[in-house]
């Protein structure tokens, strides 16, 4: 048995990177993206070819087996293992050098795909596959796995694109590949020489034939090719420490033919007779994995056909050709670039969008990519549903259609032994139809775990005995991913659901699309690992703090396998107090990001509320879960003693706020917001005051009728202004603004909890007595977000429960609950209702939540708000992106004449997080990502929007600058008028 002392110490003294047997960086690795779990001893992350040597000596010495590894986004299993794991995204991702003359360029292991096509389009140039997880796959990964994606048809794969290869092998001996059998290790010639009849007849012709190793590529008639016959090798023959690889001229610009068919299997049919047209991409897709608000062409299934030119109009053309010929439903073509881009958004967000079928239910990898001849394509479908129905199965294909390879995920059970066993005989059954169809097992991701148990089904016992042989050639001692292609694993062990509890936990949060299920919740993430992409582009957020650190433990990926092991208990054995699971989360800044842009859902804002109620059930928090997290308290109490000035005086003493910040929990390079001096709700009694409302209970709280209020008489034009807790106490300008618009665009608004009209409680058979008890309560509405971002969800309940009873009075009519601040009106959309799944109103209210543009926008349809002709600079609030949308935001902004974007990320204040102490460095990197520079880039006289108190208060203090929320916009220019 191995010392892991003696281990951990050897790689120490000889590797200068990092080596980490710790639980966390175990924890990280245990999975890939398949489904599959194995639990490493430790990782290392090297630092060059002498590292990756020197790890390798020490694990041969104690006979640890060793699994190269990139991004982590293998779906067979293959970059999993029970060694040392070699991590090379963290020292080994760079580009070494690119030569545009011949069209090359160096690379390590760990760069990932779109830094290289970064560099290489300003020369016109590019790598030529590019899976769907291109901004996040590692070219050592592609490598390992012969990755191809969507432009395979124009450029192939990766092997395809490969010229010379540096190995490390794992006796330490440094390989130089390449053709006419450079840098083969001894033997190889001797034995591929002497198998020449085999390697001829024994390998399918195909475009996507990825299954077992490459030996044909060392045939003289093809050049003897070492390197080429490497890819695909999945880790299991030597290291790779550089590539040269070659680059392909893009296209100056591209057209998107989207062609419509009744069905998958006419789409497939026809993806074979486009191929002589040579476009760039044959991609196919059916209606179930296609949202139901994308505009495409009526049809049960889609072909994304791409073309290349050097004009948009030679683009046009070579498409609409390509339509002319083909015997379609309907069509589409798209030149506009930012259109294709939400169109192949679609087709790359599918291998996260597969994993949940349209009711809901889990779908899994495992038969990912097979690969037929493409003019069979069609057939094999018909053939796979039919496989699918006899054993009760569903999957939704998508995927390559014109190299004949086919992704899709099914709702396998994996969590119980028939749904297991099942699992087995559908996978030894599709093989032999894959077989039958002339195809290999993979065409794209790799044996693996998933499928190495059945190549002798595709290749026979004879050509997997010289796949052995192959192996023990290159790695006698079986040091390099064991288990994989040869001699591997049992498809049905190593499961990753196996070790999650059999009953569902005990949690706060309803968690409705998981059945109320928090390990369902957890099993969303698959490893895709979208969270992992090192920059953004448009409105996307997830993951800054990713982004910020660039640490694994810091995406969302990286926290939900964590808390897949705080579930398993046996690395994380500690449960809801781990302090592991607690580290990796401190860093979440709830901005809510993966919730939307995440393809599979994972809602990490929500799982890290929960842990934290759990973590600190009984126990002493934080000092920031008490002086931020109970912000609503400590702003009430100012606002009832009116001590505004003695609060602001008191921040503004350098020692005293000092004290303060430091018994708060606050990041000392922080300044304390101000408070100000008179409330919105105050302010709002002032002014109604001013101009009588009949109302006559003297309250001041109630809806204010007359002196441009509306042109109604009844509560069909009444909207109920929010007072959240930011724009009560913090910013009222942004309430006063609002309440200005709205009653300008012929709404007649009203504040809770009091809510009448003429005088009368509002809502059929209410009485007044219970009216005027919901105003002797005085409490007041809250959504309860800084208790729920803090996870203090007890509190959150309670305070939500009173915020219901308030409200009753207002559910009980049809008036709209606008909410000017994003966060809150999230909260109240989502957070409230998964909270309070056992009371009715929750849902009520959060049906009734509007953004102030949706107002604008569903109740005063033909209202125009005055035309600034003003361009606008700032954030779209990451709480907007994920869960409110900004369609209406968009239009009202055109509408009023404000012009250009609004850039995507999270400001990196994120409500709480940006205060507490330790958080400002991310919080302030995830504002310098998008924000900051598009606030300084603007043009001369934009207008700074940002809807978001974090927002704007992170404006104001790293770059000075002072933003509105467009209610203060548009009310300015009101009053110019």
């Amino acid at each position: 048995m191995t010392d892991l002392r003696e281990l951990r110490a050897g790689l120490r003294a000889a590797v200068r990177g990092e080596v980490d047997f710790g639980t966390t960086a175990r924890a990280l690795t245990t999975m890939d993206a398949s489904n599959y779990r194995r639990v490493p001893l430790g990782v290392v992350a090297p630092r060059d070819a002498d590292d990756v040597a020197a790890a390798l000596w020490v694990c041969r010495t104690y006979g640890v087996p060793v699994v190269p590894r990139g991004g982590g986004t293998s779906i067979a299993g293959q970059a999993t293992g029970t060694g040392v794991v070699l991590d090379f995204t963290r020292h080994m991702n760079r580009l070494l050098s690119l030569d545009p003359q011949a069209r090359t360029a160096v690379v390590q292991p760990g760069l990932v795909l779109d830094r290289l096509q970064e560099a290489a389009a300003p020369h016109g140039l590019r790598f030529g596959p590019d899976p769907s997880t291109h901004s996040r796959c590692t070219l050592g990964g592609m490598i390992g796995n012969n990755s191809c994606g969507s432009h395979s048809v124009a450029w192939g794969t990766t092997a395809d694109s490969v010229r010379h290869l540096s190995v490390v092998t794992p006796r330490g001996e440094r390989l130089p590949l390449g053709q006419a059998w450079a840098g083969a290790p001894a033997g190889l010639r001797e034995l591929a020489e002497g198998e020449l009849a085999r390697l001829r007849t024994g390998f399918p012709e195909l475009p996507r034939r990825i299954s077992g190793y490459a030996l044909d590529a060392l045939l003289p008639e093809k050049g003897a090719d070492v390197a080429r016959s490497f890819c695909g090798s999945e880790g299991t023959l030597g290291v790779l420490t550089e590539a040269v690889v070659d680059l392909v001229r893009a296209p100056r610009a591209r057209a998107l033919a989207v062609l419509a068919y009744a069905d998958e299997a006419g789409a497939a049919e026809a993806a074979a007779g486009l191929l002589e047209h040579h476009p760039l991409t044959v991609e196919g897709m059916a209606a179930d994995l296609v949202p139901s608000a994308v505009d495409l062409p009526r049809g049960g299934a889609w072909l994304f056909v791409e073309t290349g030119g050097d004009t948009e109009g030679e683009a046009r053309a070579r498409a609409q050709a390509i339509v002319r010929a083909a015997d379609v439903l309907d069509t589409l073509v798209v030149t506009d670039p930012a259109r294709q881009r939400t169109l192949w958004r679609i087709r790359e967000d599918a291998s996260g969008t597969a994993t949940r079928m349209t009711d809901g239910t889990e779908a899994w990898p495992g038969w990912e990519d097979c690969a037929v001849p493409p003019a069979r394509l069609g057939a094999y479908l018909r053939d796979f549903r039919s496989l699918l129905a006899d054993h009760g199965l569903r999957g939704a294909p998508y995927g390559h259609f014109g190299d004949g390879c086919i992704h899709v995920r099914i709702d396998f059970d994996l969590l119980t032994g028939p749904g297991i066993a099942r699992f087995r005989r559908f996978s030894e059954e599709l093989a032999d139809l894959v077989v039958a169809h002339g195809g290999s097992l993979s065409g794209e991701h790799g044996d693996g775990q998933a499928r190495a148990e059945l190549l002798p089904r595709m290749y026979g016992p004879d050509m997997v005995a010289l796949f052995e042989r192959v192996k023990d050639v290159w790695d006698p001692d079986d040091l390099l991913n064991p288990g994989m292609l040869v001699r591997p694993a049992p498809l049905d062990t190593n499961l990753r659901f196996s070790v999650l509890p059999s009953k569902p936990v005990d949690v706060v949060f309803g968690y409705p699309s998981d059945g109320g299920d928090f390990s369902a919740a957890v099993r969303r993430c698959v490893g895709v690992a979208k969270c992992r992409t090192t920059s953004v582009s448009g409105p996307a957020v997830m993951c800054p703090s990713f982004r910020a650190t660039g640490e694994e433990e810091h995406s969302t990926r990286g926290r939900a396998r964590l808390l897949h092991e705080m579930l398993a208990g046996e690395l994380v054995t500690d449960g809801w107090r781990s302090t592991e699971v607690r580290d990796a989360l401190d860093l979440c800044l709830s901005c809510k990001g993966c919730r939307s842009d995440c393809p599979v859902g994972v809602d990490m804002a929500t799982y890290k509320a929960e842990f934290l109620h759990h973590h600190y059930a009984g126990r002493r928090r934080p000092a920031a879960h008490y002086a931020m997290g109970r912000l609503p308290v400590w702003l009430g109490w100012v606002a009832r003693t009116r001590s505004a000035g003695l609060v602001n005086g008191l921040a503004s003493v350098g020692p005293l706020a000092r004290v303060t910040k430091r018994l708060g929990g606050i990041a000392g390079e922080r300044e304390i917001p101000r408070v100000a001096g008179e409330t919105f709700t105050r302010w709002w009694r002032g002014r109604r005051s001013a101009v009588p409302s009949g109302d006559g209970d003297g309250d001041g709280d109630g809806d204010r009728a007359g002196s441009g209020a509306g042109t109604g008489s009844g509560a069909g034009d009444l909207v109920v202004l929010w007072p959240d807790t930011f724009t009560e106490h913090l910013s009222p300008s942004v309430g006063q603004a609002a309440v200005r618009v709205l009653e300008a665009a012929g709404l007649r608004v009203a504040l809770p909890p009091t809510l009448r009209l003429d005088g009368r409680p509002v809502g059929d058979g209410r009485s007044r007595s219970a009216a005027r008890l919901l105003t002797a309560r005085r409490g007041r509405v809250c959504c309860g977000l800084t208790y729920i971002s803090t996870g203090q969800l007890d509190h959150a309940r309670a305070v939500l429960r009173r915020t219901l009873d308030l409200l009753e009075p207002v559910l009980a009519t049809d008036a709209p609950v606008v909410v000017l601040e994003p966060s809150c009106a999230a909260a109240l959309r989502t957070d409230a209702p998964e909270l309070l799944h056992d009371d009715p109103r929750a849902a009520q209210l959060a049906a009734r939540v509007r953004t102030f543009a949706e107002t604008l926008e569903q109740y005063v349809p033909d209202w125009t708000p005055p035309n600034l002709n003003r361009p606008v600079t700032g954030q779209t609030h990451c709480h907007q992106h994920a869960v409110l949308g900004d369609t209406a935001d968009r239009g009202l902004r055109a509408a009023a004449g404000l012009t250009g974007e609004l850039s995507g990320g999270c400001c990196g204040l994120a409500g709480n997080f940006g205060f507490e102490k330790g958080h400002y460095e991310v919080s302030a990197a995830c504002a310098e990502e998008q924000l900051l520079p598009a606030v300084r880039e603007a043009p001369e006289g934009a207008v700074v929007l940002a809807d978001g108190f974090s927002c704007r208060t992170q404006l104001e203090q790293l770059a000075g600058v002072r933003s509105r929320h467009l209610a203060e916009v548009l009310a300015e220019a009101l009053e110019n008028e």
